[in-house]
C-alpha cells in the first residue's frame, strides 16, 4: 500500500483522514505538528503529503517548503480554508500540486488524490507530459502531469510547432488531473502571450474546477477561452 502523510494540528481532522485514507488502501501516518511531520517525512518518505495550511508553529507553507527541499518529486497537497485563495495560489508558487478546502468534502479529497496518484505514476514511467495533435484547422496541446519550470522546454516546442502549423485556432487541453504550479502559471502565460501577439485564436480546457479559479484570479482567461472540454471548443470552433 502507498504512504501518506497527514499533517494537522486539530486531532479530530486526523482521525478523519486516517479512517477515510485507511478505507482508500492507503498507510496512513499522522503527525499533529509542522515539526513533527517534517521528522515523520525524513523517517518514512511517503510520496504523497497532506498538510494544513494554517497551524501554531511551523505553518502548512513552511512545511511545504521544507518537504520540497527534502524531495523536490513528493506530491504535497495543501488543506486551506474557504477564501484562502492567497494562500493556496503562494502554495503553487513553493510547487505545491493542490489545494483542498476546509470543511473537506469526500469527493474533494478524492479527486485531489486522485490527481496526484496519476502525477506520481507519470514521474515513475518517465511518459511524455506534452503532446501536439494537428486537426484540419485546429492544433491540440494535450497536456498531462505537474507543470513547474521543468516543462518548459516540452511546452515551448509544441507551442512553437502549433505557432507554424498554419492553424488559426490552439487548443490547451489540460487532463483532468493535470496541476500547475507559479512557476508554469508564468510560463503559460507567456506562451499565451506570444500566441496573442502573433494572431492566434487559444482555449484552455480541461482544467479542474481548482486550477480554473487560480486562472481567473491571476487573469488567464484575458488571453484564452476557458471551455470544459475539447470536445466543447471544437464543437463552438465548427
Amino acid at each position: 500500500m502507498e504512504k501518506i502523510l497527514v499533517i494537522d494540528d486539530e486531532k479530530p481532522t486526523l482521525t478523519m483522514f486516517n479512517l477515510t485514507l485507511c478505507a482508500f488502501g492507503y498507510t496512513v501516518i499522522t503527525s499533529e505538528n509542522g515539526q513533527e511531520g517534517i521528522e515523520s517525512f525524513e523517517r518514512e518518505r511517503p510520496p504523497l503529503v497532506i498538510t494544513d495550511i494554517k497551524m501554531p508553529g511551523m505553518d502548512g507553507i513552511e512545511v511545504l517548503r521544507r518537504i520540497k527541499e527534502i524531495d523536490p518529486k513528493t506530491e504535497v497537497i495543501i488543506v486551506t480554508g474557504h477564501g484562502d485563495m492567497d494562500l493556496a495560489i503562494k502554495a503553487l508558487n513553493l510547487d505545491a500540486t493542490d489545494f483542498i478546502n476546509k470543511p473537506i468534502q469526500r469527493r474533494s479529497l478524492e479527486q485531489a488524490l486522485q490527481r496526484a496518484k496519476e502525477r506520481i505514476e507519470l514521474i515513475r514511467s518517465k511518459e511524455n507530459q506534452v503532446e501536439l495533435e494537428l486537426l484540419e484547422r485546429v492544433a491540440i496541446i494535450h497536456i498531462q502531469g505537474n507543470v513547474t519550470s521543468r516543462s518548459e522546454p516540452y511546452l515551448q516546442n509544441a507551442c512553437n510547432e502549433a505557432f507554424s502549423s498554419n492553424k488559426d485556432k490552439i487548443i490547451m487541453d489540460f487532463d483532468s488531473n493535470a496541476s500547475i504550479n507559479g512557476a508554469g502559471i508564468a510560463i503559460l502565460t507567456q506562451l499565451l502571450l506570444d500566441g496573442q501577439r502573433h494572431g492566434y485564436t487559444i482555449a484552455i480546457t480541461g482544467l479542474s474546477d481548482n486550477f480554473r479559479k487560480v486562472f481567473k484570479i491571476v487573469g488567464i482567461p484575458g488571453l484564452a477561452r476557458m471551455f470544459d472540454s475539447q470536445e466543447q471548443a471544437l464543437a463552438e470552433w465548427a
